[in-house]
């Protein structure tokens, strides 16, 4: 990078809008609100903090946060600094903190104090006090001028009292890592999928752009995004919160979902976009429907509402969108793409059941075991290339090569793409279930269960 003037910053996407439109509302959380303003100026104070603690471009942090203000505020201080920011799901043990932290080389770990009911400061102490290299804790507590809840651990509030907010954030290269997602390790340890800025804010700007042929600017209404998926998950932080933050939309943030405050949110706040996982899309059907819920208080501003993470049942699609005036689109991605692979867009007509096309800027096919391209309609692995594909699994070469094999990145799910090249996920290859010689994916069983 030396010779090169080539920069890309994933953290640029709230600096823009801080320079642009300051006054302009970022984040909301209950009564608090922040404007873009106040996120830049409150992350360059995290990020001059983090400068003081030694921590700079290469470097790992890890974060362990629910749906907070705190999240964006430190997840784009560290990537100020050139760090890599590591999330943490928060209802990790011990045992799986230290190995997160030790597994990513996290040089410090930032943690949200918890609740009665999550003790989360905690528990991250105890897996914190199990690993020599990582070196610093830092605690977000719930009022910010508490003392800290950990002995010998700093408050959040205490590293950033006397802090510029002013920061000159590092030229990092776009090739440089930003994020370090860890899969769920279905199939042993969990591995830690590197994540460049040039891989993050491609599917930020495609993500956003998909939804272009919907919204109307003409209104002078900024636009509202609610997010009720955790944060620390790639959909959730990418496909929501980077995503709306890049398009200077507002971002409301529910720490945990509750179909209840879910609904009260989207009706308060105006939300026009919204993602969830299938079993959300039913319990607000269901509250809807059990508490006499006047859906069209919410109908009247949602504009976009996309389902990922698992399939989405037909029949939840069609009541979701007889009770709420709004089609259901499905995407498909993973942690290691960024997320976002395939999804049904707005120019063409959504396939319930499907999970779309392949975006702007991707390639996805199905193979054979031979990695050979299978004809439509038939069952194959899922295989992607493209600029949201991770550079590889952290400090692990074999299992990089093994997912990487002819250039092509090997998913483990097994799809179908029909005629039209709209591609549906059949199931996870390992979940495969055999029974009297004939291959049976629990997908196919369940959409039918549903249905009666």
């Amino acid at each position: 990078m030396a010779d090169s003037a080539t920069t890309l910053n994933l953290a640029s996407i709230i600096e823009h809008h801080a320079r642009l439109t300051p006054d302009k509302e970022a984040i909301v959380w209950n009564e608090t609100r922040f404007s873009y303003g106040q996120l830049n100026a409150l992350s360059n104070r995290v990020a001059n903090a983090l400068v003081e603690m030694n921590i700079g471009h290469g470097d790992k942090v890890a974060l362990a946060c629910p749906n907070l203000p705190f999240f964006p505020i430190v997840y784009y201080a560290i990537m100020k600094v050139g760090a890599a920011v590591v999330p943490l799901n928060v209802l990790f043990k011990p045992r799986e903190i230290a190995y997160h932290l030790t597994d990513s080389d996290a040089k410090a770990i930032f943690v949200f104090e918890g609740t009665n009911e999550l003790a989360l400061a905690q528990t991250v102490k105890e897996g914190f006090d199990r690993v020599e290299t990582c070196e610093n804790l830092v605690v977000m507590t719930n009022d910010p001028l508490a003392s800290s809840p950990i002995d010998g651990a700093k408050t959040l509030t205490e590293i950033t009292a006397d802090k510029s907010e002013s920061f000159e954030t590092f030229p990092t290269a776009p090739s440089d890592t930003c994020a370090i997602l860890y899969t769920s390790g279905t199939t042993g340890q969990p591995k830690g999928a590197e994540l460049t800025h040039l891989n993050l804010m491609t599917n930020v700007t495609t993500s956003y752009a998909l939804h272009l042929p919907v919204l109307d600017f003409t209104d002078g209404i900024q636009k509202t995004c609610l997010i009720t998926l955790p944060l620390f998950h790639t959909t959730g932080q990418t496909v929501q919160m980077n995503v709306n933050l890049y398009a200077g939309n507002r971002v409301v943030l529910l720490p945990r979902f509750d179909p209840q405050a879910t609904l009260e949110a989207m009706e308060k706040e105006r939300v026009n976009f919204w993602v969830g996982v299938p079993t959300m899309y039913w319990a607000l059907l269901r509250y809807a429907e059990e508490n006499d819920f006047d859906t069209s208080r919410v109908a009247k501003h949602i504009k976009v509402v996309t389902s990922g993470g698992a399939p989405m049942p037909v029949e939840v699609m069609r009541d979701f969108d007889e009770k709420f005036g709004v089609t259901v689109k499905e995407g498909y991605g993973l942690s290691e793409t960024s997320p976002l692979a395939t999804f049904n867009q707005f120019e063409k007509p959504s396939k319930p059941g499907t999970v779309g096309q392949p975006i702007f800027g991707v390639e996805v096919k199905c193979f054979d075991e031979n990695d050979e391209e299978v004809e439509p309609g038939m069952r194959g692995e899922v295989v992607i290339r493209g600029s949201n594909v991770m550079k590889g699994y952290y400090k692990r070469p074999e299992a990089t090569a093994e997912a990487f094999r002819n250039g092509w990145f090997h998913t483990g799910d097994i799809g179908i793409f029909d005629t039209e090249g709209y591609l549906s996920i059949v199931d996870r290859k390992k979940d495969m279930i055999l029974r009297g010689g004939y291959n049976i994916y629990p997908r196919e069983l369940e959409e039918i269960i549903m249905t009666h």
